[in-house]
């Protein structure tokens, strides 16, 4: 069978999926359920469909022809690069798609960097021509300009170019919208530039695994490329882990990817992805192999993480009461679970009920903590830290390029916010009302930033960053606006104790909430923390006055999400998560110990 295995890569939302999603409409002999024909079939996680990106890998393929086409959807946001890295050896070519409006963005020299870098075929598609505002000559001229910057050969930087629409499933050789009927440009231009595999069916088979998943029925699937050989139901395989150790197994059962579904089959041959079931202990980044030659491929080279924080069994007043699964031992292992499938998270043992867990920014660790909350997960989280290294001696620490576009009035301010947390200015320029701005900035510096820079914007920002590399520590800065409110003592909240409270500051919650000592219940307006007693009720008495009949009017509270609550808490301050529930409490609740350690640091 003829075979040609590509990459959709991109910056987020640049349209990937989109278009993946018009490949497989307009491909022959996939059919799909009534149900589905609005939807983005590819995000298939209840948290991508929320959030409207991609947060996992996913194989697809479609047919066009003779020819079997694999297509792997990955993710565009920084903070799951490494779902990209391990694609990259599973595949003959890319889809760079770069927005016709914006051009090429941080993202996309992160995705890029690494398909040039695995010597694959580039074909760029300039996507949403159909925009306002697009235009797709320069945003080429862009693309253009950034092949050359990493470092492309000359037979990659003579990539071929695609318009396309995604969102109305057209593509076309030319940027007039008008000539375009259907997706039947790309799929020409891949079978033309993307080449067949060259793996040899004969040798012995070879498959590196990049990816795992579970099956009710055939348990633990290693799926991959088969690089070399055949493999068929019955067949005797060895298992060669990252460590070197060799384990025998037997083939249980194979599949490959017919649209979005796994199809059991009896053979697959080099060349195609494929699921292999037979093997209870497989992990990313192991080689399974014919017994006749173990002998291990190479290893995915995942870059480190940069951003890390503290797991914890909850410990507050209420732990226990609203999540299904709350020991350590639940805890330990949902985090040995998450390890078998994200290769860019690290996760250490501190002891005492507690993981330090990192990864590659606020976003990643998040998604990970929000779908353990909604597997019915309970536990505490501390404020993010970034990875620090030490070179010859030389404390670094990571820092990052941010890309902002923000309507002109708003630029000063972010230029003073970002100023403040060491932010360098490195470009600026304006077009249409819109100003563009880049900044080098420490990656501690934009820690709690994004509800600023929406709020300095009133929404109307756009803001990207990518990882550039590790620089010498840039000193102390204060990322955080105010303090908090915490409250006095355990008990209900009550409208004329949040009457006074709300004087002070923001508040979280509103009336006839159960709050306990040590909670956080709303933002200071000023820097340093207070103890308010949301829980006083208004006495009552035989002596009336004028003001005694007033009702109390209480702003709306604030909600805050889990991203909100992890953005806000200080270094003293925890998250408590659970199925129900995000509250922002202090890791000492008892106000008189709070004190003692405030002494004891002082006289120290």
């Amino acid at each position: 069978m003829d075979i040609r295995t590509v990459a959709i890569i991109a910056h987020v939302d640049h349209g990937k999926t989109t278009l993946v999603d018009a490949l497989l409409k307009q491909s022959a002999g996939f059919t799909l359920h009534r149900d589905a024909e609005d939807t983005l079939i590819m995000d298939s996680n209840e948290l991508e469909r929320e959030r409207g990106i991609t947060i996992f890998a996913k194989n697809a393929s479609v047919r066009y022809g003779d020819t079997k086409i694999c297509i792997v959807d990955t993710p565009g946001h920084a903070d799951f690069g490494g779902e990209v890295e391990r694609i990259m050896r599973m595949v003959d070519g890319c889809l760079l798609l770069v927005d016709a409006k914006e051009g090429p963005m941080p993202q996309t020299r992160f995705v890029l960097k690494h398909a040039l870098r695995s010597g694959h075929r580039v074909i760029v598609v300039i996507n949403k021509i159909d925009k306002d505002g697009a235009r797709p000559d320069e945003a080429l001229n862009e693309t253009f300009d950034l092949f050359v910057e990493l470092g492309a050969s000359d037979a990659q930087a003579d990539f071929p170019v695609v318009y396309a629409s995604g969102k109305q499933g057209v593509a076309g050789l030319t940027a007039d919208l008008s000539t375009m009927t259907s997706v039947e440009p790309l799929f020409a231009t891949i079978m033309r530039e993307i080449p067949p595999s060259a793996a040899d069916a004969s040798a012995p088979a070879k498959l590196a695994v990049v990816s795992t998943a579970s099956d009710s029925y055939k348990g633990r699937l290693a799926i991959g490329r088969l690089s070399a050989g055949t493999l068929a139901v019955g067949s005797p395989i060895v298992r060669i882990a990252r460590d070197g150790t060799i384990t025998s197994a037997r083939v249980s059962a194979v599949m490959t990817f017919e649209g979005l579904d796994r199809i059991a089959v009896d053979t697959v041959t080099a060349g195609d992805i494929v699921a292999v079931a037979g093997v209870p202990d497989v992990q990313i980044g192991d080689t399974i192999s014919d017994p006749a030659d173990p002998t291990p491929l190479a290893v995915v080279t995942i870059e480190e993480p940069t951003i890390e924080m503290t797991f914890g069994v909850n410990t507050s007043p209420f732990a226990g009461r609203e999540g299904k699964y709350s020991t350590s031992r639940n805890i330990e292992e949902r985090l040995d679970h998450e390890l078998e499938r994200d290769v860019a998270l690290r996760v250490t043992r501190l002891g005492e009920g507690k993981w330090r867990v990192a990864g590659r920014g606020e976003l990643h660790l998040a998604i990970l903590i929000e779908t353990m909350r909604r597997e019915g997960y309970e536990l505490e989280v501390s404020r993010p830290k970034v990875v620090t290294k030490d070179v010859d001696g030389v404390l670094q620490e990571p820092y990052e390029r941010v890309t902002i576009e923000t309507p002109e009035q708003y630029a000063g301010a972010i230029i003073e916010e970002l100023g403040k947390r060491r932010g360098e200015l490195a470009d600026m320029r304006a077009e249409h009302g819109i100003t563009t701005l880049e900044f080098t900035i420490p990656t501690r510096g934009l820690i709690g930033f994004r509800n600023t820079f929406l709020t300095k914007t009133k929404g109307f920002g756009v803001m990207a960053s990518i990882i550039e590399g590790y620089a010498p520590w840039y000193g102390t800065f204060e990322t955080r606006g105010g303090g908090s409110l915490i409250a006095f003592e355990a008990g209900t909240t009550c409208a004329y104790g949040l009457g006074n409270a709300q004087e002070r500051g923001q508040l979280f919650w509103g009336s006839a909430v159960a709050v306990y000592e040590g909670m956080v219940v709303g933002a200071n307006a000023k820097q340093d923390d207070i103890e308010v007693n949301v829980c006083k009720e208004k006495r009552l008495s035989n002596m009336r006055s004028k003001g005694d009949g007033e009702a109390v009017r209480l702003d709306v509270p604030r909600t805050m999400g889990l991203e909100d609550a992890i953005a806000f808490i200080g270094d003293d301050e925890l998250v408590e998560v659970t199925p129900e529930n995000v509250r922002i409490r202090k890791a000492i609740l008892s106000s008189a110990a709070r004190k003692r350690v405030e002494r004891s640091a002082r006289t120290s």
